[in-house]
């Protein structure tokens, strides 16, 4: 549900200002985007009392993600072509967040072209961009709003000029409508002007882009570019690619994370199963290449390997939780003269994998290699393997394929990294694909934690909020997408300095409780671990909000109303207010059943949560095949506020799969850890929240436009967690601690450590009603 679209408050000042940009030269119009420090300022901290502002609340993680990627804006080219369509490579990684669609709205709306005529692509690696094609932290509109709007406009301009001065009249005379030029009597297609329009020199020009209130795509509902393509199978996969003599290719992985690869007693055997053409020690394990993927399954599954231990052989959950807890930074304010609450929260391990499983496909020759795989950071790959394989940079092209889902896990490029190993080994492409159980185990996962939290209160007021988070360690070995950063942040220190600037960047105090301070430690555990949708923030927050319930309870005040009146900003009180309203906060529940809130600000946007949860007996004790049942989220109301909302249909859908998530992770999914690997080999057994836990009542209210865009991707993971905490809480009459609150039970049958993937299910046809 999307309310009536306002032009955006106090942003009158920023859309009057002009834009420079450059004419590129070219056989037909290109133009890019210039961006200097001027025109992405953070705003100024303005005092919050009592609480003073947090690094969070003067610069976040997404100002200085853009801040990074400005520099390099004006490599970033929109093409105007002879056909009337009009291009642009999108340097960022689109796997199912909508991207394309959101830039090509920008497009669109600025150069007065049909959304249709705007053909937006992935670009491929760009070293020379060097910050400027990261995908993450919520962060891809927020730093190429401007560039592209920039870019579009001058292209518009520029356009205008060439038919003005094709048919001796003023710019001004001239009008823009579906891409095409009108005026005098005359008109002219954007094609028709292209080849005029180009640059036999790059030059500054500057423009102005469309004020706000003028928008008549932005803001405005629109299907994806893509779903056509995604719902007819037309949509290209790194797996879908047919790459000449590219055979399939899978890895035997060892018994435990990080383990290495000794002898292979079989090898020759192996060798000569029909079908396979290559059998090859590589780093990670050990590699076949075969005619079909079934063949590849059978090689690896008859492999006899002996393995080396891995780091982490010896840890499991309990082992980890007591380093966590050895581990956690001391609270620094006694509860003096003052009443207290203190608890401490376990969060489980949880699995990075996406729909999608890791792949990849290479092609390495004695002086090139060419590697096509979906990438979030795909200069960091495109670097690290040429470093890998001795060629220079230039020599590697990657290709940065659509990905089907990422949670993270496409920072990393694993597969990438792994195909161009065995390519090189076998001297033949290869199509790797990694098996489902390997996702699980040997993917990426979110690391364990434990956040305590100790809150003093006096006479009605929060005197001081501290919050200790403890972690085993993220690994941020992405850097900020190139090399250098990369390299920094796998050096031990680096490490430390990746984390602690994420920690503080993402991590603000929306309501005033005297003096807050949250602190992040971390314990280096070498598990394959990465930044999970919205990384840290869905633990912190989760465990916040059920201490502000606590707190309300202590004080005798509903948790709504005590959220509202300790909230700094009116934003954060109006999305709330929507939730509370539309869900009836407060209306009569039979017993076993609750509401609960949870309330998350980031990104420069903010989402609130109301949700219902049904305990009673006979929900939770319901029988579903091969499933984790338990409490089920019956209603789930969610306010968003993201700014100036670009595609409000698009950010309902990202809230919908963020409300998922935290349910999942209130509830039911996590990795259960035991002698060095996730028991968990599929998604039968990671509990992801399924249509039996799925809302039956869900909706999402975009609140009005108001300023620019802020990050939107994981905006609701936290919210929806930490509501859906705090009304298991209130229905069961505990707050709970450790979470999932169904990890204690193993609710499945693991799968052999040894063969490292399962034989191909038979009984698919009893599952087929």
């Amino acid at each position: 549900m999307v309310d009536q679209r306002r032009s955006p408050a106090g942003a009158e000042g920023l859309q009057r200002r002009r834009f420079l940009g450059y004419l590129l030269a070219a056989p037909t119009l290109a133009v890019a985007a210039r961006l200097g420090a001027d025109t992405l300022a953070p705003p100024e901290a303005a005092a919050a009392i009592p609480s003073p502002p947090e690094p969070a609340d003067i610069l976040d993680l997404g100002d200085a993600l853009s801040l990074a990627a400005m520099p390099t804006s004006n490599l970033i080219a929109i093409q105007v072509n002879r056909d009337d369509t009009v291009s642009f490579a999108v340097p960022r990684a689109e796997v199912g967040q909508g991207i394309t669609t959101t830039i090509a709205m920008l497009i669109a709306e600025e150069m007065d072209v049909p959304l249709e005529k705007v053909h937006v692509t992935l670009a491929d690696a760009r070293p020379e961009l060097l910050f400027n094609q990261l995908t993450g932290g919520s962060n891809s509109v927020r730093s190429l709003y401007d560039p592209v709007r920039t870019a579009a406009a001058i292209a518009r301009a520029r356009l205008l000029s060439t038919a003005a001065g094709q048919w001796g009249v003023p710019a001004s005379a001239l009008t823009v409508q579906n891409g095409v030029i009108r005026g005098s009597g005359r008109s002219a297609t954007f094609g028709s002007l292209a080849e005029a329009a180009a640059s036999s020199r790059t030059e500054e020009v500057s423009a102005q882009p469309k004020d706000a209130a003028k928008f008549k795509i932005v803001g405005t509902p629109q299907n994806r570019i893509d779903a056509r393509d995604a719902v007819t199978g037309k949509k290209q996969f790194t797996m879908d690619l047919q790459i000449p003599d590219a055979l399939p290719a899978m890895v035997c992985r060892p018994p435990t994370i990080g383990g290495t690869v000794k002898s292979v007693r079989n090898l020759a055997a192996v060798k000569a199963m029909p079908g396979i053409t290559d059998v090859v020690v590589i780093s990670s394990g050990v590699a076949v290449r075969g005619k079909t993927i079934t063949h590849c399954m059978d090689a690896v599954r008859a492999l006899q390997v002996n393995w080396g231990p891995g780091p982490v052989d010896a840890e499991s959950d309990d082992t980890v939780l007591k380093k966590l807890q050895a581990a956690t930074l001391p609270l620094a304010v006694p509860p003096v003269l003052t009443s207290s609450i203190e608890a401490d929260f376990v969060f489980a391990f949880a699995s990075n994998s996406a729909l999608e499983t890791n792949c990849a496909v290479a092609d390495v020759r004695p002086d090139s290699a060419e590697i096509w795989s979906g990438l979030k950071a795909p200069i960091t790959a495109q670097e690290e393997i040429a470093t890998m394989l001795g060629l220079p940079v230039t020599a590697v092209k990657v290709h940065v394929m659509q990905g089907g889902g990422s949670f993270g896990r496409k920072l990393f490029g694993d597969a990438a990294l792994e195909a161009a190993e065995i390519s090189k080994k076998v001297g033949k492409p290869v199509k790797l694909m990694w098996h489902r159980t390997d996702d699980f185990r040997h993917g990426r996962t979110h690391p364990m934690s434990l956040s305590r939290v100790r809150v003093n209160y006096a006479l009605g007021n929060v005197v001081s909020y501290e919050q200790r988070h403890t972690s085993v360690t993220t690994d941020f070995g992405h850097g900020l997408g190139e090399l250098l950063t990369a390299v920094a942040a796998k050096l031990p220190v680096g490490d430390i300095g990746f984390s602690q600037t994420v920690f503080e960047l993402s991590q603000s105090m929306p309501y005033n409780f005297g003096a807050t301070t949250q602190l992040l430690n971390e314990v280096p555990l070498k598990f394959h671990t990465s930044s999970m949708r919205n990384v840290y923030s869905p633990n912190v927050v989760c465990a916040r909000e059920l201490i502000v319930d606590q707190l309300a309870a202590k004080m005798g005040q509903d948790p709504l109303a005590f959220r509202r009146s300790f909230f700094k900003d009116e934003r954060h009180r109006a999305a709330l207010d929507k939730v509370a309203q539309a869900g009836q906060w407060g209306r009569q529940l039979p017993a076993g059943m609750a509401q609960g809130i949870g309330f998350h600000a980031e990104y420069k946007s903010c989402s609130a949560v109301l949700v219902e949860i049904d305990c009673r007996p006979e929900t939770v004790n319901r029988k579903v095949r091969d499933g984790v049942t338990g409490p089920r989220v019956t209603k789930v109301f969610m306010a968003v506020d993201a700014g100036l909302p670009i595609n409000p249909r698009g950010l309902e859908a990202q809230m919908m799969g963020c409300i998922n998530d935290g349910i999942g992770l209130a509830l039911t999914e996590s990795l259960h850890i035991d002698k060095g690997l996730p028991l968990e080999g599929s998604w039968d057994n990671f509990f992801y929240t399924r249509q039996w836990n799925t809302p039956p009542e869900m909706e999402i209210f975009v609140m009005p436009a108001n300023g620019e865009p802020g990050g939107a991707g994981e905006l609701g993971v936290a919210s929806s967690f930490a509501a859906v905490a705090c009304a298991y809480a209130r229905a069961v009459g505990k707050m709970p601690t450790s979470f999932p609150v169904n990890h204690g039970t193993l609710s499945f049958e693991p799968l052999p450590r040894v063969p490292s993937i399962p034989d191909s299910p038979t009984d698919g046809l009893s599952y087929v009603s």
